[in-house]
C-alpha cells in the first residue's frame, strides 16, 4: 500500500527562483559594462559567473516548472527528477565557468600584470554585486535546504557572493597599490571557490542518479524500528532512495505473526509502519508489503 507521494514544493521555489533570476541578469549586465569600462578581469570573470547563474537560473526555473506537473501511467513518480538534471547542468557550468576564469588569471600573471584597471569604478560595481547577491543568498537561503535544484542556485549565488568580496579586495589593493595583479589574483581565487562547491553538488546529483540512501537516513534503525513493532516479526528487502533533495523514497517486505493476519490487524500494523516512516524519518512515501513466515520461507527457498 502507498501512501501519498510528496510533492515538490514548486510554487514557492519558482518564485525565489524568478526574483534571483531578475536580481542577477540585472547584476550581470551592470558588471559586464563595469568591466568593459575598468579593463578589470575580474569583473569580467564575475559577471561570466553571473552570467553563468542567469543560465542556470533559467535552467532550474524550467526543471522546477516540469516537476511540478502531476505523474502519469509511464511516469509514476511525475517528473520531480528534473529538479536533479538542472542541478548537474549548473554543476557542469560551474566547472566549465571556473576553468575560464583560471586560465585568463593566469595569462594575465604570466603577462606581468600589465593593463590598465580603473580601481575606483571596480570598486563600485563590486559593491552593488555583493549587495545584490547577499539579497538573492537570503531569498534562497531556506528553500536550498528542501531542494537540490535551488540548492545548486544557491551555491551558485554563493560563488558570486565570495567572488564580489575578492573584487572589492582587489579594487581596493589596486587604488592604494596601483598593482594591477590583484584582479588577476582575484579571478583565481574566485575560480579556485568555485570548483570545491561544483564538485559538491556534482556528487550529491550522482548520489541520488546512483539511487543511493538519502544521507542523514540510516537502512540499519530503519529495520530496528519496523522490527519493533508489534505484530511484526522480521523485515527483509528493504530500499531506500531520493527522487530529488527532501523527496524520499522507501519500500520493504515485512513479516507479520500469521496470527495477527487471521485477526485482521494488517491494516493497523500498515498504518503504524507508515506513520513510523513519516515521523520518524521524514519519508512520507511508503510502500509495505506484508506477507507471513511460511511465505517468506517459500520465497527465500525459490
Amino acid at each position: 500500500m502507498h501512501d501519498h507521494a510528496p510533492g515538490v514544493r514548486g510554487a514557492g521555489n519558482r518564485r525565489l527562483l524568478t526574483v534571483s533570476l531578475i536580481i542577477t541578469a540585472s547584476v550581470m549586465i551592470v558588471q559586464i559594462v563595469g568591466a568593459a569600462l575598468t579593463g578589470s578581469l575580474a569583473l569580467l570573470a564575475d559577471a561570466g559567473h553571473m552570467f553563468a547563474d542567469t543560465a542556470a537560473l533559467v535552467i532550474a526555473l524550467v526543471a522546477s516548472v516540469v516537476a511540478a506537473r502531476p505523474a502519469n501511467d509511464r511516469r509514476t513518480f511525475g517528473y520531480q527528477r528534473a529538479e536533479v538534471f538542472g542541478a548537474l547542468a549548473n554543476g557542469v557550468i560551474l566547472i566549465v565557468l571556473s576553468v575560464w576564469i583560471a586560465v585568463e588569471g593566469v595569462f594575465r600573471l604570466v603577462a606581468g600584470g600589465d593593463h590598465e584597471v580603473a580601481g575606483g569604478l571596480m570598486l563600485v560595481v563590486a559593491v552593488i554585486g555583493l549587495v545584490a547577491n547577499a539579497v538573492a543568498m537570503w531569498l534562497l537561503s531556506s528553500a536550498q535546504r528542501r531542494s537540490i535544484n535551488v540548492r545548486g542556485a544557491y551555491l551558485e549565488v554563493l560563488g558570486d557572493l565570495i567572488g564580489s568580496a575578492m573584487v572589492i579586495v582587489a579594487a581596493v589593493v589596486i587604488i592604494v597599490t596601483g598593482w594591477t595583479g590583484a584582479d588577476a589574483l582575484a579571478s583565481l581565487a574566485i575560480a579556485a571557490l568555485i570548483i570545491p562547491r561544483a564538485i559538491a553538488l556534482l556528487r550529491e546529483v550522482a548520489s541520488v542518479l546512483s539511487e543511493a540512501a538519502p544521507k542523514g537516513i540510516h537502512v540499519t534503525e530503519i529495520r530496528e524500528h519496523i522490527v519493533a513493532t508489534p505484530g511484526v516479526v522480521a523485515v527483509h528487502d528493504v530500499h531506500v532512495w531520493q527522487l530529488t533533495r527532501g523527496a524520499p523514497v522507501f519500500s520493504a517486505h515485512v513479516v507479520v505473526d500469521r496470527q495477527c493476519l487471521r485477526d485482521g490487524r494488517g491494516p493497523v500494523i500498515l498504518a503504524s509502519l507508515q506513520s513510523c516512516l513519516a515521523d520518524h524519518f521524514d519519508v512520507e512515501h511508503s510502500t509495505f508489503q506484508l506477507e507471513p513466515a511460511d511465505h517468506v520461507e517459500h520465497d527465500t527457498h525459490a
